[in-house]
């Protein structure tokens, strides 16, 4: 099987945080950081694992912060390297886009994540793609879709990153109808978004990560308005899966995911990924077994196991 490699990623960041209000009235969401890196920082040091070479931010106004958070900023560089401090130097050069390989495209309305996927249609081609939804945050041993890529070596066609989810919780997420599983791989004969509760076809969601096949872009052309009265990345999906079966996959990832779009999950994150750190984990750890006695909360295995790993 001949397959075009995956070096692009999209990632729709049109959003207004305003459940992070007021800490986002000035700067962006994805700016907001985890334990010491903005949240986007993640996601394409994620991409970057999986071999994606070119990046795609579909933006809207208010986002310049970002934009500049990816550009080299010489006079910090030249001041940390006359000051010796290679550690940071270094870190501040992680942060870096080179010229040509970085690319914003402004989402004018917000219509929807089909809608967001659609504004970068030009600038993909007919090429197969990622999209990373950074709020999606994956604390995992090997980065998901770099997991993902794998299993698209494999298979080809377009591959999403699903999870189990409490049948209660359905009615928040696109849900596979699914045919057949094997290993990670899991074999949908369709896909709803958002079910009413009580009829969604199973309990596996999507969750953003995905691989998606050029023809998967040329369906978010027809424009098509579904949940939520907005165009939807699920609807194009499930109509590549109607018109040509078996050309997507559902890949159970290794790993846990946080909701990072909301303030529990971007604090739960933020622990867990505190607690993988070397530097922190011990004092953390220890402080966060503290505060839940101080508290009266017992519940604390589940951290220890986090802090031990």
């Amino acid at each position: 099987m001949s397959l075009k490699k995956v070096n692009t990623a999209i990632f729709p960041i049109a959003g207004m945080g305003t459940r992070f209000l007021p800490a986002t009235k000035s700067i962006p969401k994805e700016i907001l950081t985890l334990v010491d890196k903005p949240l986007i920082q993640y996601a394409v040091e994620e991409a970057r694992e999986a071999g994606i070479e070119d990046f795609i931010f579909v933006t809207s106004r208010g986002k310049g912060a970002l934009e500049d958070f990816f550009d080299v900023n010489q006079p910090l560089e030249r001041a940390l390297r006359a000051a010796g401090k290679t550690e940071l130097l270094a870190a501040l050069e992680a942060t870096n886009i080179d010229s040509g390989h970085v690319a914003y495209v402004r989402q004018h309305e917000a219509l929807g994540l089909g809608h967001a996927v659609w504004c970068a249609r030009r600038l993909v081609g007919d090429r197969p793609f990622a999209v990373i939804l950074p709020d999606d945050m994956v604390v995992s041993d090997r980065p998901c879709l770099a997991q993902m890529m794998e299993a698209h070596a494999e298979v080809g066609g377009s591959i999403i990153a699903t999870m189990e989810v409490a049948p209660e919780k359905a009615s928040s997420y696109g849900i596979l109808d699914i045919e057949s599983r094997q290993g990670a791989l899991v074999r949908p004969r369709g896909i709803v978004e958002k079910p009413k509760a009580g009829t969604a076809p199973s309990n596996m969601a999507v969750i953003g990560r995905y691989i998606l096949g050029p023809r998967v872009m040329r369906h978010l052309d027809r424009r098509t308005v579904g949940a939520g009265g907005e165009i939807q990345l699920t609807d194009a999906i499930a109509h590549e899966l109607a018109t040509h079966p078996g050309s997507v996959h559902g890949f159970r990832f290794s790993g846990e995911r946080f909701d990072c779009g909301s303030k529990a999950g971007f604090l739960q994150a933020t622990v867990a990924l505190a607690l993988q750190r070397a530097d922190l984990r011990d004092e953390f750890a220890a402080f966060l077994e503290a505060i839940g006695d101080q508290h009266g909360i017992h519940r604390a295995p589940r951290l220890k196991v986090a802090a031990a790993s």
